[in-house]
């Protein structure tokens, strides 16, 4: 039998080794969520990892690869041989040009010291086109009653396309017999009183700024190499004054768009305003397209969800858009507006994902590719209503309920990491779901908005040329302008011919029949009998 001090050190050496167990339990428990915290790092670094790649790849893809969404697919079998027929070592030949020496000779034209009342300064080398003025009310005083005593000269600049020319106005100033009183010809009205400035002048500066992206400070040195001499300022200040006659046919445009039962809306940025020295604001347009081929571009100060209801006001329709939220609540807000998605902008995202996961994204892209094949055949066919809508339904819908499925299976794979773009792709497209539907259930709600993206191209291409607009104000008329522009493009107009006639109509034009001068009713009304400036008219006086 143990004594009672046998007993005693067995108790102590068991209490110990229960210590010790304890002890490494613990320790093993602090190893084992280590080791859970070390795996879940592992795996956070790997999908950091694996997005990084992706976004290196879409990198390299922007510099060096082909940025278009659209899917090429070329059968190699049908391609003809360019050199097919000749010898191994034959090369086609060039064919002959035939060429023709050409010599003339042109009388220099001699000039004056030509500066006006406004300071007007050109030199020798700038064409000068005289207008001789008529006025009747001159003309009806008998010629036994008048002398011819002098004239009264003025100069207006004009511009043809690449060139400017300068209009001298000749007036005579003749003397009644009767009373001694001198009497002048009056000078035809100015769009811009008070400014030697020719409508035609406006007309090409507008259409050189923001249609074909060339600055003022370009067309101020493009004059001065033209032998013109004005302040960059002058160009300035008639460009705006110029927009802000135009700004009652834009809005009168804005109200027949928002009339539309189907529209697309965007946003994109622009700087607009000074925030402090050396840093521009961030402003946005929000590009609103009607259903009548129109644009306008309303100006906000930021990207808020409220002006897209402060925009469209109680529109009601279907709004189509991308995927920002904004537009999404601006519709759950309104019993009367359907929210429709755009498919590009669906299919967008596994695009972006091709180089992480080809086999996946090459599937998407061709379930999303069926769609697209529907919409061209029905182009093709020119089907409209009610056959429009069934094509989708019979082809477009099954096609729809196929890719759904797909990316549903794909969410559910225990592979697919959160953060990998195709799953960003997968999940941006089932949230989306309903708007992405919409257009199956009507035909007049397209399957994207690329005719919305293509009508804006302008503005990006804008900013980097002109850059930025000083104010808020001068961002205003901007959109104003562009909103003209574009929609002469969309409407088949002539941009120059159009703001030549409007701007020289639109003083006396009713304010109330505004809508008159968009350009799609204009072409109707205006289009084959516009005003032209004096410069057209002096160069091609009516015959007859």
């Amino acid at each position: 039998m143990p004594n009672a001090a046998g007993i005693a050190e067995l108790r102590r050496e068991n209490a110990l080794l229960a210590d010790r167990l304890d002890a490494a339990g613990r320790a093993h428990e602090a190893l084992a969520a280590d080791y859970a915290a070390l795996q879940k790092t592992v795996s956070a670094l790997r999908e950091t990892a694996a997005a990084l790649k992706d976004q290196l790849d879409w990198f390299k893809r922007q510099l060096f690869g082909r940025r278009s969404e659209k899917r090429l697919e070329f059968d190699l079998t049908e391609q003809a041989d360019l050199f097919e027929g000749l010898g191994a070592d034959a090369a086609p030949a060039a064919p002959e040009v035939p060429t023709e020496t050409i010599s003339y000779r042109r009388r220099r034209k001699a000039r004056g010291d030509a500066v006006n009342e406004a300071g007007l300064r050109f030199d020798d080398t700038v064409p000068v086109t005289t207008i001789e003025v008529r006025d009747p009310a001159v003309e009806s005083i008998p010629a036994s009653e008048r002398v011819v005593v002098g004239e009264k000269v003025t100069h207006r600049l004009a511009q043809r396309p690449a060139s400017y020319e300068v209009l001298r106005y000749v007036r005579p100033v003749v003397k009644r017999r009767d009373t001694g009183r001198l009497v002048a010809a009056r000078m035809p009205a100015n769009v811009l009183e008070r400014t030697s400035a020719d409508v035609s002048l406006l007309a090409g500066m507008l259409v050189d700024k923001f249609r074909h992206h060339l600055p003022l400070h370009r067309q101020h040195r493009r004059m001065a190499d033209a032998g013109i001499a004005l302040s960059r300022s002058s160009l300035t200040n008639w460009t705006g004054r110029a927009i802000d006659l135009l700004a009652p046919v834009s809005v009168a445009q804005t109200a027949h768009v928002l009339q539309s039962r189907v529209l697309a809306m965007d946003e994109t940025p622009v700087k607009a305003g000074v925030k402090e020295p050396g840093k521009m604001r961030r402003g946005y347009f929000w590009p609103i397209y009607g259903e009548d081929d129109e644009i306008v571009f309303p100006f906000a100060p930021t990207r808020e969800h409220r002006h897209v209801e402060a925009f469209l006001g109680d529109f009601e329709g279907v709004l189509s858009s991308d995927g920002y939220e904004a537009y999404a609540r601006y519709a759950a807000k309104r019993a009367g507006v359907r929210h429709a998605q755009c498919w590009a902008h669906a299919r967008r995202g596994f695009e972006q994902s091709r180089d992480g996961e080809p086999e996946a994204a090459d599937a998407a892209l061709a379930l999303i590719g069926a769609l697209y094949a529907n919409e061209k055949a029905i182009r093709a066919r020119r089907l409209k209503g009610a056959a429009k809508l069934a094509w989708r339904r019979e082809r477009s819908v099954p096609a729809a309920e196929r890719f759904f499925a797909w990316c549903r299976a794909q969410s559910a794979r225990g592979d697919l990491l959160p953060r990998s773009p195709l799953a960003k792709a997968v999940n941006y497209a089932l949230e989306r779901e309903a708007g992405l539907s919409v257009y199956l259930s009507d035909a007049e709600v397209p399957i994207d908005t690329n005719h919305l993206e293509r009508a804006l191209r302008p503005v990006p291409a804008g900013r980097r040329n002109w850059l930025f607009a000083w104010t808020e104000i001068g961002a205003e008329r901007v959109g104003t302008i562009q909103g003209l522009l574009a929609t002469c493009t969309l409407q088949g107009v002539d941009p120059y011919t159009y703001l030549v006639d409007v701007l020289q109509r639109v003083g006396e034009h009713p304010a109330s029949r505004a809508v008159e001068l968009t350009p799609r009713v204009w072409r109707t009304l205006f289009a084959d009998d516009p005003l032209r400036s004096d410069l057209d008219r002096a160069r091609d006086p009516p015959t007859g």
